[in-house]
């Protein structure tokens, strides 16, 4: 069985993620210990709310250095939600703009629609040769947010479209992060957490 850590930096739906990745066939640990975090066949950064809180949070418990230096030797992280979007250069949120951890190319921004947050089940538009998505390219998954990335360059995305068109999943080298919630996404969001634990 693999295991992998699920991050607590006080942010994001823990207990929910730990379940669906158990139910996804992983060995489970909540947990901020960084040892834990470095060892582990898989890392989970998980991530609710403002941009600004959960970068301060992941670096007060100095999860920024552990994602960079997982993603340098290769080994698997998976970014959810604000988890994703950490992993870019910038977010630009209530008129400020904050450094992310420049992983992915380019800034999260507000989302460009005529209801925000985008919250509820919408379809995603997956590029061959996804590994995330096998088995479940015509699928729905459960987004809540009110900023996303527009685009990603040198990466296989997937995107959705709530307004305009944003980056729904990225997949690139170690690196897999989802914008919606898979812990939430019932048998959809468990297959590609199945995925996931797969590679690793």
């Amino acid at each position: 069985m693999k295991s992998v850590v699920v991050l607590d930096h006080g942010s994001g739906n823990l207990r929910s993620v730990e379940r669906a990745l158990t139910r996804a066939g992983a060995e489970v640990t909540v947990t901020a210990d960084l040892a834990a975090a470095s060892e582990a066949a898989g890392l989970v950064v998980p991530g609710v709310g403002a941009f600004a809180a959960c970068m301060a949070a992941l670096t007060a418990v100095k999860g920024d250095g552990v994602v960079l230096k997982r993603l340098a030797g290769e080994r698997p992280v998976l970014g959810i939600c604000v988890g994703m979007q950490l992993m870019f250069e910038w977010g630009l949120e209530h008129g400020s703009r904050i450094a992310g951890l420049g992983i992915l190319p380019g800034s999260v921004t507000r989302l460009e629609a005529p209801v925000v947050p985008h919250m509820g089940w919408n379809s995603v538009d997956v590029p061959a040769g996804s590994t995330l998505f096998a088995g479940v390219e015509q699928e729905r998954f459960y987004f809540v947010h009110s900023y996303a990335a527009p685009g990603v360059r040198d990466a296989l995305v997937t995107t959705a479209e709530h307004g305009s068109v944003f980056a729904a999943a990225v997949e690139m080298g170690a690196l897999s992060a989802t914008q919606f919630h898979p812990e939430k996404s019932g048998d959809a969001g468990a297959r590609l957490l199945s995925n996931w634990v797969a590679t690793l």
